[in-house]
C-alpha cells in the first residue's frame, strides 16, 4: 500500500511512523512546505493526562516526549490586581519544534520518507497512492480540493491573537487579564522549557482597531506587548516567530473521508487553544486511523469507515467543549465587567465540562476561596484567610 501525507507537523510525522510499524508492507511518503528543524510557534500543552492514549501501544514514544516535558498543577488567574490560583489542574507543556524532531526520528527510524520544503500545488504532484492523508494543517490542501465533498464549514472568530515567546518561565499555566484605557488585553503564558515560555496575546476587536495594530509590523507589536506587559516579564523580553495577528478559524467537515483523501488534525477540525487540545487529538487521530488499518489490511475504505464511525463521536464531544471555550474568550472583554471571584468561576465553567462536584473533587481550595467571597463579598477577607492565592 502507497500513502502519501500532506503536513510534516505533529499528526503527520507521528502517522507516518505508526503507519510504517503498524502496516506491513505500507510505503509512507511525508510532504512538508518547510525546511526541516523549523516550525511556527512555541510551546505545545497538553493536560497531565492527555498522552496517556500513547501508552497502549507506544510507551516508547511516550517515554521520549514525557521525558522533555515541563509539569504544573495551578492555573493563576490574574485579574482586577487579584492572583487567583485553581488548584489540581493538571498541565504539561513541550517545545514544538523539540516534539517535531522527536516524532521525525520516530518516522525515519522505521524507514518513511521525508520530503522537506516541498510546496505542493495540486495533488495530482504526489503520484501514486492508495491512500492520501491531509495532515496540512487549516489551509489543507486536501481539505480545499475537495471541499464541497468533505461539507467544510469555516467560521472566524472576533478576537485577534498573536503568538510570543518569553524569555523567562511561569511558575503555572497563567491567565493575565488586563483593562487599560487602550482597551482590554489577555495573555495565556506557560513555560515550556526550563528557560522559556510561550506568550500569546489576545485582544478583542475594538482594541485591535483602537490599538492600531493592524498598521504595526511584527517588531512593532512585539514592543507594545513587551511594554504593556512589563509587569509580568519581569524584565524578560517578548521573541517572535511569524507572530503575526489572526482571527481564529472554527474549522468542521460533515465528511472526514472523500474516497481515498482523509483529513487528521485542524485539516479536520481545529480546536480552540484555550483548552490545549488540538495536539492531543491530531495524534489520537492518527492512532485510530492506525488501528483502522491494521484491522483491514485489504480495504482501505473499509478502514476509513470503521476510523470515521469509531472517531467521530468522540471528537464531537471534544470538539463542541472546545467552542464553548473559544465563545466565552470570544467575549472575555464582557466577562471583566464581573469582580475577579466571579470571573474565575465563569473562567473555569466556560467549556461546561466541569460540574460543581468535580469542581469541588478537583480544586477544593479553590471552591473553598469563592465561596468565601461569596458568604463576605471582601475579597481581602479572602486572602487573609487563605494566604494570597
Amino acid at each position: 500500500m502507497k500513502v502519501k501525507i500532506l503536513g510534516g507537523g505533529p499528526a503527520g510525522l507521528y502517522a507516518a511512523y505508526r503507519i510504517r510499524r503498524d502496516v506491513p508492507g505500507a510505503e509512507v511518503t511525508v510532504f512538508e512546505q518547510n525546511h526541516a528543524h523549523t516550525t511556527f510557534g512555541f510551546g505545545v500543552v497538553f493536560s497531565d493526562r492527555a498522552l496517556e492514549f500513547l501508552a497502549a501501544g507506544d510507551e516508547e514514544t511516550l517515554s521520549l516526549i514525557t521525558a522533555g516535558l515541563e509539569r504544573w498543577s495551578d492555573i493563576e488567574l490574574r485579574v482586577h490586581g487579584q492572583r487567583i490560583r485553581v488548584d489540581g489542574v493538571g498541565f504539561t507543556a513541550i517545545g514544538r519544534l523539540h516534539l517535531l524532531d522527536i516524532l521525525r526520528e520516530r518516522a525515519l527510524s522505521v524507514g518513511a520518507t521525508l520530503i522537506d520544503s516541498r510546496v505542493v500545488h495540486d495533488l495530482a504532484e504526489l503520484g501514486e497512492a492508495n491512500l492520501v492523508i491531509g495532515a496540512d494543517g487549516v489551509n489543507s490542501l486536501v481539505r480545499r480540493t475537495f471541499e464541497p465533498q468533505f461539507g467544510t464549514q469555516m467560521t472566524l472568530l472576533e478576537n485577534r491573537f498573536a503568538w510570543f515567546g518569553a524569555t523567562r518561565p511561569f511558575d503555572y499555566l497563567t491567565q493575565t487579564f488586563k483593562q487599560v484605557p487602550q482597551g482590554s488585553f489577555n495573555a495565556h503564558h506557560y513555560r515550556y522549557a526550563p528557560s522559556m515560555s510561550t506568550f500569546l496575546v489576545e485582544v478583542d476587536a475594538q482594541t485591535f482597531e483602537r490599538v492600531g495594530f493592524e498598521q504595526m509590523n511584527e517588531e512593532q507589536s512585539r514592543r507594545y506587548c513587551e511594554d504593556l506587559f512589563a509587569d509580568e516579564l519581569e524584565g524578560a523580553r517578548l521573541v517572535t516567530n511569524k507572530s503575526i495577528w489572526r482571527r481564529f478559524p472554527v474549522i468542521s467537515n460533515q465528511e472526514w473521508a472523500v474516497g481515498k483523501h482523509v483529513l487528521l488534525g485542524d485539516a479536520l477540525r481545529t480546536a480552540h487553544f484555550s483548552i490545549g487540545s488540538g495536539t492531543r487529538l491530531a495524534l489520537e487521530d492518527v492512532q485510530a486511523l492506525v488501528h483502522a488499518l491494521a484491522a483491514h489490511p485489504g480495504s482501505v475504505d473499509d478502514a476509513l469507515g470503521e476510523f470515521v464511525a469509531r472517531r467521530k463521536p468522540i471528537v464531537d464531544k471534544l470538539a463542541g467543549a472546545a467552542t464553548r471555550s473559544a465563545t466565552w474568550y470570544d467575549h472575555f472583554a464582557e466577562h471583566l465587567n464581573q469582580p475577579a471571584w466571579e470571573f474565575a468561576m465563569s473562567y473555569i465553567g466556560r467549556s461546561g465540562r466541569i460540574d460543581p462536584e468535580r469542581l469541588r473533587a478537583m480544586s477544593p481550595r479553590f471552591v473553598d476561596g469563592y465561596e468565601a467571597w461569596r458568604s463576605t463579598g471582601d475579597a481581602a477577607v479572602v486572602d487573609k484567610t487563605m494566604g494570597e492565592s
